[in-house]
């Protein structure tokens, strides 16, 4: 009886496969121009991210160029070991923790606030005005944006003149370490969030409009209508962005932050990222560099299944 029922599953699961197969030829022919187009993007996902995976057996290795991956000597976790037992650990992380919190908590609304405003402005050229002023600071150089923020906070620049006259600020703020954060903070604010409101407002034009009808025959003011409607039809954009952005909360970038830091802020600077980036392309640590940057994307993955499963079980929005 057993056999007949696994011969049966058998037929079953060969008979699924058959039709899935021939859905799937249907669907080429007949979409055969889309996917053409989506070869390049496979090829940059297989080519740039799924064939680099190879190199993360560096982290369990004492990696040498001249006998290359497969020939260096294998150490298990010892470079984990090693990462998690540095005074540079709780440094590092702390540093990468401040920043990226400070981020969700003052940089992660604002691009919600700015798409609201702008979608109760009823003049056409003016919220376009603002949205095309918004949007030029994400276009311009990092480099160039760190240039001008290096001199506007120096000690003759418009704000950095302004606190050595009133807050007894001698030299430039970026070496004073209680500086660096807000000015990393605010900084980036300014470049993103004209960039960042896009998503949110490209949601706003979805909202079904007989709603805002029907709630100012209602008596509804704008304010109530935002509240009660135009908030709850984006939440479930505004919750896929936040858990977008949790699951990289230990992901910041080093590029700014080796722009601005200096030796006298290296404490409150340094992160993960500009950590691993000193170990393995200045000191030549590869191995070393590999495992700290597995282990932080390990950490990135967890908060981000755990924000999933908080946000399944409050809100039923998830991301997959």
């Amino acid at each position: 009886m057993m056999r007949k029922n696994n011969i049966t599953e058998k037929r079953a699961f060969k008979t699924r496969a058959s039709a899935y197969g021939t859905m799937l030829r249907k669907d080429f022919i007949r979409n055969r121009s889309l996917y053409v187009l989506a070869i390049p993007v496979i090829a940059y996902f297989i080519i740039f991210k799924y064939i680099p995976m190879y190199g993360l057996l560096m982290a369990f290795e004492d990696y040498s160029p001249r006998l290359g991956i497969t020939g260096s000597e294998w150490v298990g976790l010892k470079h984990f070991r090693t990462f998690l037992s540095t005074p540079s650990f709780w440094s590092v992380v702390r540093n990468t923790l401040s920043i990226s919190i400070s981020q969700i908590i003052f940089g992660f609304p604002i691009p919600i606030i700015l798409a609201l405003l702008l979608n109760e402005v009823r003049s056409v050229k003016y919220s376009r005005f603002i949205q095309n002023l918004t949007y030029i600071p994400h276009f311009i150089s990092l480099v160039v944006v760190c240039g001008l923020i290096t001199t506007f906070v120096s000690s003759d620049g418009i704000i950095g003149g302004f606190f050595s006259k009133y807050a007894d600020v001698k030299g430039s703020m970026l070496i004073y370490p209680k500086y660096f954060l807000p000015i990393y903070l605010i900084s980036g604010i300014w470049q993103s969030v004209g960039w960042d409101s896009i998503i949110y407002l490209s949601a706003l034009t979805g909202v079904d409009e007989s709603l805002y009808e029907a709630a100012r025959v209602d008596g509804a003011g704008r304010w109530k209508q935002t509240i009660h409607i135009t908030i709850p039809s984006i939440l479930p954009v505004i919750i896929t962005m936040l858990l977008l952005q949790l699951g990289g909360v230990l992901t910041v970038g080093y590029e700014k932050v080796l722009l601005l830091q200096n030796d006298s802020t290296l404490e409150v600077s340094e992160i993960i990222s500009s950590y691993v980036y000193r170990r393995g392309l200045v000191n030549l640590d590869w191995s070393y560099s590999t495992a700290v940057n597995l282990f932080n994307s390990v950490i990135n993955i967890i908060i981000l299944l755990a924000s999933q499963a908080i946000s399944r079980k409050v809100s039923g929005y998830t991301l997959w």
